[in-house]
C-alpha cells in the first residue's frame, strides 16, 4: 500500500477523534493530504518587538519577557477570563485567555522567560493579545531551526479542540519524520536536472519548515512547476489522442444549400471579420473527418448565436440534426426566438424543449426528433432526459457550459452511436492563461470584435446619496422613449447582508415613478415561469418603461430599446457578472448607459472593481482584472474539464508566464514520446494515470 494513502488517524498525535475533525473542517483525510496542506504564510521569528512598540495595526508579532501576575475575572455564570500581565524592560501588556484557563495557570511560572507570539488588538484604550502562542524562551531557542515560522489556516471549531496553527505545525513535523526517505519522486531525474528542480522529499520539508527564504522560493517553484506541467501534459496528451483516433462526421461544403440561403437572404448585415474567421476554423474542423471539440468564446453581444446558427445549418445541409443546450429557460427561449427569426421561410424544422413544455408538445417533439423530421432542437437540461432520442445527432452546442456538470454533458452526446461534433460557447471572456489551463484539451476560437454600429456603453458610478440625480436622468431617458433595467442583488431584506433588495426597490421606484405616467415590470426567481414571461413581454412590448429585476436577466433578455442598466449595490457583484448585466443594454442604435449604484464606503477591492467597469468595456481586460482580484479559486467551472485539479501552490492570476513555459515543455516531450512509454518518462506516465483514475474520458467530453 502507498504509505501516503495512510489515514490520518494513524499519525502519532492525531487519533480517530482529531482525524474526523480534520476531515470535516479542512478536508484532510490521508497523510498525503496533510503533507500537501501548506502554510499560507511564514512569520519572520528573528525579530522581537518591545512592549512599548506594540500597536493594533501590527501583524502577528513576538515579544520576550516575564509574567508579573495573573487576574481571573468572572464574565458570566459559565464564562471566565484570565489576564496575564507580561512585562519587558519597556512596559507591560495584557495577555488574555477565555479558554484553557486552568492549564495556563498551572503551566506558566512567573520566574521564567517566555516568548509570546500573537496579534496585538485594541480593547478599550489598551493593547492586548488574545490566546497567543506561548513558549519558554530556552525551549524556543533549541527547537527553532529557521527564522521562518509556518502559519497554517485553521477554523474556530478546530481551535476549540486545541488544533490551532501550532498544533498543525507539530503534526506536520511528526509526519515528515514518518515519511522521511519514503516519498516517491513524481518527476524523472533527467527532468529535474534539466529544469533545476528540487527533489520532492526536500521540497516538502522546505515548504513546511524552510531553512531560509531562498530555500522556500526554490521549493515553491518546484510545486508550482509540477502542478502546471502535469495539467498541460495531461490535457495535451488527451487532445492529441482525440485528434488521432476520433473520427467525426464529414460536413461537405458542396451541400451548403440552406446555409447559403440563410447567409445571403436572411442576414441583413455583414459578419464581422472575427465571425468569418471563427466560421472558417469551425468549417475546417467539420470537414476534416475528425470529431470537433471547440470552445467558442466571445464578449457580450459579439454574435456567437449567429455563428452557432450557421454551424447548425452546416449539419442540417448534410442530413444531420443539431441541438443547443442552454442553462436557463430564459436563455433557451432567447436562442429559439433568434434562430427561428433567421430561419423563417426556410425548410428547417426548429423546436424548443424545456421543463415547462406541455406534455402534448413534448410527445410531438419526441416523435419528430426520433423520426428525423425535427432538424434543430433548442432546450435546457430537459434535452438529456431518457425520452429524448435523436435520429442522427451530428452537432451539439453547449452554451455557458460551466453551468453543466461533466456527466450532464456526457448524457447528451451519448444519445448518438458516434460522438457528434461539439461546440462549447461562453459569453464570459476567459483570460488566456486560464483558458490554456482549463480548456487545454479543446481547440479555442475567439470572437474579439463587436458588430459595427454598436456604440460604446457609457458607465458611471454613483453613491446611494446621489439617487435623486439618477432618478432625474432616468426620467429624461424615458421622455426620449427609452427603457430602463434596474437590477438588485437580493429579492428580500437580509439580516446578514446590508444590501439593497428588490422588494424595497419596487416600493421606492413606484413612489418616484408613479402610475399612470410610468409603468413598471418586476421579474425575479421566485415568480412562476408564466408570471415572469408575462412581465418580460410587457417590457419587450414597451408597455412598461422600467424593469426591476434580480440577476435572472443576466442572460437571455434582448430588448434593443432598453438603453439604461442600473445596478443597485453594485459592490455586491463580481466583475464578470457586472459585465454580463451591462451587456443587456447597447443592443440598439441609441447611446446606452450603465449606472453602478454603491454604498458610501467601499473596500479597496470593491473600488477597483467599480473603477474597472467605469474605465473599460473590454471583456477580456475585465476578465484579467477579475482573475487578479479574485484568484482562480472562485471561478465557476474550474473543475469542468473532466479531471479535477486542485492547485496547492500555483496561482493562475500570477503565474501566466510559467503556464506558457510548461505548456511548451509538455509539447516538446509529447512530440518525442506521445505515449510517455520511454523509461525516462515512466514516472510521468504513472502520475498521469493517477490523475485520470476514475474520471470521465476526456476524449468524449468538452
Amino acid at each position: 500500500m502507498d504509505l501516503l494513502k495512510t489515514e490520518l488517524k494513524y499519525l502519532p498525535g492525531v487519533g480517530p477523534k482529531r482525524a474526523q475533525l480534520l476531515k470535516d473542517e479542512l478536508g484532510l483525510e490521508t497523510w498525503e493530504d496533510l503533507l500537501y496542506y501548506f502554510p499560507y504564510r511564514y512569520i519572520d521569528r528573528s525579530k522581537f518587538y518591545k512592549v512599548e512598540e506594540l500597536d493594533k495595526e501590527l501583524p502577528y508579532i513576538q515579544i520576550k519577557g516575564q509574567f508579573t501576575h495573573f487576574e481571573l475575572t468572572t464574565i458570566s455564570r459559565n464564562s471566565k477570563k484570565l489576564t496575564g500581565y507580561f512585562a519587558d524592560e519597556t512596559g507591560i501588556v495584557e495577555i488574555v485567555w477565555f479558554k484553557g484557563i486552568n492549564w495556563i495557570k498551572d503551566a506558566i511560572s512567573r520566574n521564567n522567560e517566555y516568548v509570546i507570539f500573537g496579534k496585538p488588538k485594541l480593547f478599550g484604550s489598551k493593547i492586548n493579545i488574545v490566546h497567543p502562542d506561548i513558549e519558554e524562551y530556552n525551549k524556543w531557542q533549541k527547537q527553532l531551526a529557521s527564522n521562518l515560522y509556518p502559519q497554517y489556516n485553521t477554523t474556530e471549531k478546530l481551535k476549540q479542540s486545541f488544533i490551532n496553527s501550532k498544533a498543525i505545525q507539530k503534526l506536520c513535523d511528526n509526519l515528515l519524520k514518518q515519511v522521511k526517505g519514503k516519498i516517491s519522486e513524481t518527476l524523472p531525474p533527467y527532468f529535474r536536472e534539466k529544469y533545476r528542480l528540487k527533489g520532492i522529499g526536500e521540497t516538502l520539508v522546505q515548504l513546511h519548515f524552510p531553512a531560509d527564504t531562498k530555500e522556500l522560493a526554490a521549493a515553491q517553484y518546484r510545486i508550482k512547476f509540477e502542478e502546471l506541467f502535469y495539467i498541460q501534459l495531461n490535457l495535451q496528451q488527451i487532445k492529441r489522442r482525440r485528434k488521432q483516433s476520433s473520427t467525426g462526421f464529414v460536413f461537405d461544403r458542396s451541400k451548403d444549400n440552406l446555409l447559403k440561403e440563410c447567409f445571403f437572404k436572411k442576414i441583413p448585415f455583414e459578419l464581422t471579420n472575427a465571425q468569418k474567421r471563427v466560421l472558417q476554423e469551425i468549417r475546417k474542423d467539420l470537414s476534416s473527418g475528425k470529431q470537433m471539440n471547440r470552445l467558442l468564446q466571445g464578449d457580450v453581444g459579439s454574435g456567437k448565436t449567429l455563428v452557432a446558427l450557421l454551424t447548425m445549418l452546416m449539419a442540417v445541409d448534410n442530413g444531420f440534426q443539431a441541438c443547443i443546450m442552454a442553462p436557463t429557460e430564459i436563455l433557451a427561449q432567447q436562442h429559439y426566438k433568434s434562430v427561428s427569426k433567421f430561419l423563417e421561410g426556410l425548410n428547417v424544422k426548429v423546436d424548443i424543449l424545456t421543463g415547462s413544455t406541455k406534455k402534448k408538445e413534448r410527445e410531438a417533439i419526441y416523435k419528430g426528433l426520433k423520426a428525423g423530421e425535427l432538424n434543430i432542437l433548442i432546450g435546457t437540461h430537459a434535452l438529456i432526459e431518457d425520452k429524448v432520442e435523436f435520429f442522427n445527432l451530428g452537432l451539439v452546442i453547449i452554451d455557458e457550459q460551466h453551468k453543466f456538470g461533466v456527466e450532464q454533458r456526457a448524457k447528451l452526446w451519448e444519445k448518438n452511436e458516434s460522438t457528434p461534433h461539439i461546440l462549447v460557447m461562453t459569453a464570459t471572456p476567459i483570460p488566456r492563461t486560464l483558458a490554456m489551463t482549463l480548456y487545454g484539451d479543446l481547440d479555442i476560437s475567439v470572437i474579439d470584435e463587436l458588430p459595427p454600429g454598436r456604440s460604446k456603453i457609457i458607465t458611471r458610478a454613483f453613491k446611494d446619496k446621489d439617487v435623486l440625480k439618477v432618478f432625474g436622468f432616468i426620467k429624461k431617458q424615458i421622455e426620449l422613449g427609452r427603457q430602463i433595467y434596474v437590477v438588485f442583488p437580493l429579492i428580500s431584506e437580509s439580516e446578514n447582508m446590508d444590501y439593497k433588495d428588490l422588494e424595497d426597490g419596487v416600493e421606492g421606484f413606484s413612489r418616484a415613478f408613479p402610475r399612470p405616467k410610468y409603468q413598471i415590470s418586476v421579474v425575479h426567481g421566485r415568480m412562476k415561469p408564466a408570471e415572469k414571461e408575462f412581465s418580460m413581454k410587457m417590457f419587450v412590448d414597451k408597455i412598461t418603461q422600467i424593469m426591476i429585476a434580480t440577476t435572472v436577466i443576466e442572460v437571455g433578455v434582448d430588448v434593443p430599446n432598453a438603453s439604461v442598466m442600473i445596478i443597485e449595490s453594485a459592490e455586491r457583484f463580481g466583475l464578470s457578472q457586472l459585465h454580463q448585466l451591462r451587456g443587456r443594454v447597447g443592443r440598439g442604435t441609441d447611446q446606452s448607459y450603465c449606472i453602478l449604484m454603491t454604498g458610501d464606503k467601499l473596500s479597496e477591492n470593491a473600488y477597483e472593481r467599480i473603477m474597472t467597469m467605469v474605465n473599460t468595456n473590454d471583456g477580456f481586460e475585465i476578465a484579467e482584472t477579475d482573475l487578479r482580484l479574485r484568484g482562480p479559486g472562485d471561478i465557476e467551472g474550474k473543475q469542468q474539464s473532466g479531471f479535477a485539479f486542485d492547485l496547492k501552490m500555483a496561482n493562475l492570476s500570477q503565474d501566466g508566464q510559467l503556464v506558457q513555459y510548461v505548456k511548451d515543455i509538455a509539447a516538446s516531450i509529447l512530440d518525442k514520446d506521445p505515449e510517455l512509454s520511454s523509461d525516462d518518462n515512466h514516472i510521468m506516465s504513472i502520475v498521469i494515470r493517477k490523475m485520470n483514475a476514475g474520471k470521465v474520458d476526456l476524449g468524449q467530453i468538452s
